[in-house]
């Protein structure tokens, strides 16, 4: 059997002084890639409360950075990311807001997508907001997230597609800014579909967004 040492246990191997700071901040970075999936030219980090007063001692802003850029928390050149960011126009800007986690951030890509999530403890991260609608994902699952036009019928036809691959549904939710607006849905999944599955899902009317999300390691 492996051997641990107690450190890996109870807290993430990882580049940096704090789990919450840093680690969380690289898998934050990390997930946001995750989800928004295109490449880019900038990335606008708003930070809150604890991430903005006291995150730079910490290595927020370099976490946060290595890993929209597909850095591991564990990888030493985190603590040069600022030398490695490939023609990456980035930025920060620094909030307080009580309703806000202590350590919370905005992660905006090229001005089109917008990714909110909170480090709660070691390591450990949640995705709360996607463009305004709310999710629960922390990076355990392999989970499926799409966007739409409201209307009856969209939870069937995409569970339908998921349950054909024999594929179990962990937890589905969905969210939606009025009735016949923009909605949003994500499944949570025992294992990953592959992409034949998610072409399926972009081809379904009125369905204009769609990835895949990997779960963190």
């Amino acid at each position: 059997m492996e051997q641990k040492s107690l450190f890996s246990v109870i807290s993430p191997i990882m580049a940096g002084p704090s789990s919450s700071h840093t680690a969380g901040a690289v898998r934050l970075g990390l997930m946001a890639r995750n989800i928004y999936k295109n490449t880019f030219s900038k990335v606008i980090f708003i930070l809150y409360n604890s991430f903005a007063a006291t995150g730079f001692g910490h290595g927020t802003d370099k976490g946060l950075l290595a890993g929209v850029l597909g850095y591991s928390v564990d990888d030493p050149d985190i603590k040069n990311i600022f030398n490695k960011t490939k023609g990456i126009d980035y930025s920060y800007e620094y909030r307080e807001d009580i309703s806000r986690h202590p350590n919370s951030v905005d992660i905006i890509f090229d001005d089109k997508m917008s990714i909110s999530g909170d480090s709660v403890g070691a390591g450990e991260i949640r995705i709360n907001s996607i463009d305004g609608f709310s999710v629960n994902i922390d990076g355990t699952y392999d989970t499926l997230l799409l966007m739409y036009k409201d209307r009856p019928g969209m939870i069937s036809t995409v569970s339908d597609i998921i349950q054909k691959q024999k594929i179990n549904i962990a937890s589905l939710h969905c969210d939606r800014d009025s009735k016949g607006g923009t909605a949003s849905m994500y499944l949570a999944l025992d294992i990953p579909v592959g992409d034949d599955v998610v072409e399926k899902v972009r081809q379904i009317k009125d369905v204009f967004f769609v990835t895949n999300i990997r779960k963190l390691k």
